[in-house]
């Protein structure tokens, strides 16, 4: 049987962890932004999930790069992009906002770390934020520099990690709060760690920016798992659809606004702010969203992945669609996130999902995060 190889060139960047994962048998990779990022390690997708729900675990997610903004503008320009509203937001927070363009469509959804009052790094999703960041300060004239800082994120994730960390940065990192960062020393350098992470499980992500000692963080943290049961793993399919962790190009891309995409909380929509696409998300909020996503929980085999979108259906007429499907352990049922249209997304709607293979599955609209139910 043959194997795919995905050939890695200057186009698809390695991280400096590239030695560290495949010493631990890295199984698969995906492209985000333009670098490889892991996505198994000689575990299935559940026991990777009961494993990351009750220890802890080594990511590499260097894939997620970094969009540095600084000078007189950078708090202007980045405002403009987001209709989140960054004007109380303080040095050493990280918060999460959807960048959007003039017609209020979602580009991005990044965490924003605001390093100083005129230093912001975006910590971006799989879009090319660097230009469009780039074009909007070339047009307007503004005051900033940006570029792409050779900073490779690293993540620990689980209920063990502020355990981990501990024996390696000191018992300093209890003390740094949830969406907030500081700078460690590590060694001979200093480290920013933010608590943060792309699961529910609780965790921090550590933002190097000297490649060269990206094995010697890696193996420290290895080893210093150990008693811990640490193993290397990646952001788990099942663990983010139950905690509705949405994913840009998957959940949502150029099509959606935020709006439908259920993140109302970070739209500033009251004219305080000044933002790219506000009059555009003005108007969708006064008409109110015609769609929003949603869980879906359905019956049946294990279903295959989701590689194009799966009909929802309700009294046999189509009122959405599933974007990730994959089978929960924990409810012993399909999962997925979905768009439903509106008077359909009513947690507790029955409906039925088509999935790929033509078979019809009974399901149930749910709240994200998902709570238990069962389709039965």
């Amino acid at each position: 049987m043959s194997t795919t190889k995905l050939n890695v060139s200057r186009r698809i960047r390695a991280t400096p962890y590239k030695s560290c994962v495949e010493s631990h048998g890295v199984s698969g990779y995906s492209v985000v932004n333009h670098t490889v990022l892991p996505k198994g390690f000689r575990k299935t997708v559940e026991e990777d999930y009961w494993h990351l729900k009750k220890y802890v675990q080594i990511w590499d997610v260097g894939c997620q790069r970094q969009v540095a903004i600084s000078g007189h503008d950078a708090a202007k320009l980045t405002q403009l992009m987001t209709p989140r509203d960054l004007t109380n937001a303080t040095v050493g927070q990280c918060l999460y906002a959807p960048m959007v363009d003039e017609a209020g469509r979602m580009l991005n959804d990044p965490i924003i770390l605001k390093l100083a009052e005129d230093c912001f790094w975006l910590s971006i999703a799989d879009s090319d934020v660097l230009l469009w960041a780039k074009g909007l300060a070339v047009g307007m004239q503004l005051d900033v520099q940006i570029h792409e800082p050779d900073v490779w994120p690293l993540s620990i994730q689980g209920p063990l990690s502020d355990d981990l960390m501990e024996k390696v940065f000191g018992r300093v990192v209890r003390d740094i709060r949830f969406f907030r960062f500081k700078t460690l020393r590590f060694e001979d350098f200093d480290i920013i760690v933010a608590r943060s992470g792309y699961s529910k499980q609780g965790g921090f992500e550590l933002y190097l920016d000297k490649p060269e000692r990206g094995a010697a963080l890696w193996d420290a943290l290895w080893t210093a798992g150990q008693e811990f049961n640490i193993s290397p793993g990646s952001p788990n399919l099942i663990e983010r659809v139950e905690g509705g962790l949405l994913s840009y190009g998957n959940e949502m891309n150029m099509e959606n606004n935020p709006l439908e995409c259920a993140m109302d909380q970070y739209c500033q929509l009251d004219g305080s702010i000044d933002f790219i696409g506000r009059e555009a998300l003005r108007l969708i909020q006064r008409t109110g969203p015609q769609q929003l996503i949603r869980g879906v929980i359905f019956n049946g085999e294990k279903c295959p992945p989701c590689q194009s979108p799966w009909p929802i259906l309700r009294d046999g007429v189509m009122v959405g669609q599933v974007t990730t499907a994959i089978w929960s352990p924990r409810f012993e049922n399909n999962i997925a996130l979905g768009m439903l249209e509106r008077n359909h997304w009513q947690a507790g709607t029955e409906v039925t999902v088509q999935v790929e293979d033509g078979s019809i599955r009974n399901g149930m609209v749910t709240d994200l995060p998902m709570i238990d139910h069962c389709t039965g």
